[in-house]
């Protein structure tokens, strides 16, 4: 394991491709030590965008051990806040579906939702993660917000409607 992420921070950084073959060749390890080395590219913007977006995606669907939720989560919500990549911020605001138990995620998606200068894609993929988080009291606070919203407002009443709180 070591051995590869040492490949994989000698490559430069427009070797996309390459660093790619490298993430591929880690994942199939299957060690959970990679979970921090993921969170490492996830965060460092020299990295290439559509790496950076394999890492998120690999945190989201690896079914992390508890210790490391925080840690991710974190650190996909520092992403969220950086306007450096749109389609990484889209991936971002989907991928804390997972993780609105972890506090501040379900605020930082609320108030991303409630933004009307922030793209309208980008607003309902965070809409989408409150609605997979289910009626939680915090969740049901920010789509009655919502409900309100000339863009969202419809798609917020119907979920609060779905979920017998409206």
């Amino acid at each position: 394991m070591q051995r590869l992420i040492e490949a994989f921070r000698a490559r430069p950084a427009a070797s996309a491709r390459a660093k790619l073959d490298t993430l591929l060749a880690l994942e199939r390890l299957r060690d959970p030590r990679i979970v921090p080395f993921l969170v490492e590219i996830l965060v460092d913007r020299r990295q290439p965008t559509t790496v950076r977006v394999h890492a998120l995606k690999r945190l989201r669907n690896g079914s992390p051990i508890q210790a490391y939720r925080p840690a991710i989560a974190r650190s996909i919500l520092a992403v969220l806040a950086d306007h450096f990549s749109s389609d990484l911020r889209l991936q971002a605001a989907l991928a804390l579906a997972i993780f609105v138990d972890i506090d501040g995620v379900v605020s930082a998606l609320g108030s991303l939702a409630l933004k009307d200068d922030e793209p309208l894609d980008l607003r309902y993929s965070a809409f989408t993660s409150l609605q997979q988080a289910g009626p939680a009291p915090e969740c049901a606070a920010v789509l009655r917000q919502l409900s309100t919203d000339e863009a969202l407002g419809r798609s917020a009443r119907s979920v609060l409607t779905s979920w017998r709180l409206e």
